[in-house]
């Protein structure tokens, strides 16, 4: 099992923008779920957003209500990497991001997670 590698947090200003990178294995783009969740500081972790790949209805992309349109997740097959691109980042996005992937079995395999901050 080729563990995920996620990277691209740190301190930004509100408004303001950053990219998390997730290194992953051919594998984990082929089945079943890629995506990202984050867990703010005493709080359960949460889904940002998912693509789930499916021989019957094709590719899914599921985002969070509260990212939808100031974060995108796009893939990089030749290199087995997805990213979050994040926009206009609010003091609420604050939390530590994880790398996700779910097989088709259910089991999850997580990323070290990297921290986002967002604060004047």
């Amino acid at each position: 099992q080729v563990p995920l590698e996620d990277s691209g947090g740190g301190l930004v200003q509100p408004g303001g923008s950053l990219r998390l990178s997730c290194g992953a294995s051919e594998r984990m783009f082929r089945e079943y779920r890629m995506g990202w969740f984050r867990q703010a500081s005493g709080k359960g972790r949460e889904l940002v957003v998912s693509i789930t790949t499916s021989r019957t209805v094709g590719t899914i992309t599921n985002y969070a209500e509260f990212v939808k349109g100031r974060f995108a997740i796009t893939k990089d097959r030749p290199k087995n990497t997805i990213y979050l691109q994040m926009n206009n980042l609010k003091p609420e996005d604050t939390a530590v991001y994880y790398c996700n992937h779910v097989r088709a079995s259910g089991a999850d395999v997580w990323g070290q997670g990297t921290q986002v901050t967002v604060s004047s």
